[in-house]
């Protein structure tokens, strides 16, 4: 069993920057990809970046260039650095792991002001 405690959401304006963090506990081996999603309001939830084992990473065309994911293996945790955040930004943000199955957080909210 793998449990993913979120942190770090907030109100920030347009322009600003938040970084979150997802600490994975439990059974955490073989873990093989951690990464963040995000669902607004009336909207489905959607990828926002992934990152493997192995280091690769993965993001959405909307986050590229602004978002950037990184993990620290050592302590199960990922991070998502959210630099030039958008209103369009604002979104429940979930942590995400396989471990061949799919685990999720219980979701930190974003909100970006304009």
């Amino acid at each position: 069993q793998v449990q993913l405690v979120e942190s770090g959401g907030g109100l920030v304006q347009a322009g600003g920057s938040l970084r979150l963090s997802c600490a994975a506990s439990g059974t955490t081996f073989g873990i093989s990809v951690m990464g963040w999603y995000r669902q607004a309001p009336g909207k489905q939830r959607e990828l926002v970046a992934t990152i493997t084992s192995g280091g690769s990473t993965n993001y959405a065309d909307s986050v590229k260039g602004r978002f950037t994911i990184s993990r620290d293996k050592a302590k199960n945790t990922v991070y998502l650095q959210m630099n030039s955040l958008k209103p369009e930004d604002t979104a429940v943000f979930y942590c995400y792991a396989r471990r061949g199955y799919d685990m999720w957080g219980q979701g930190t909210q974003v909100t970006v002001s304009s």
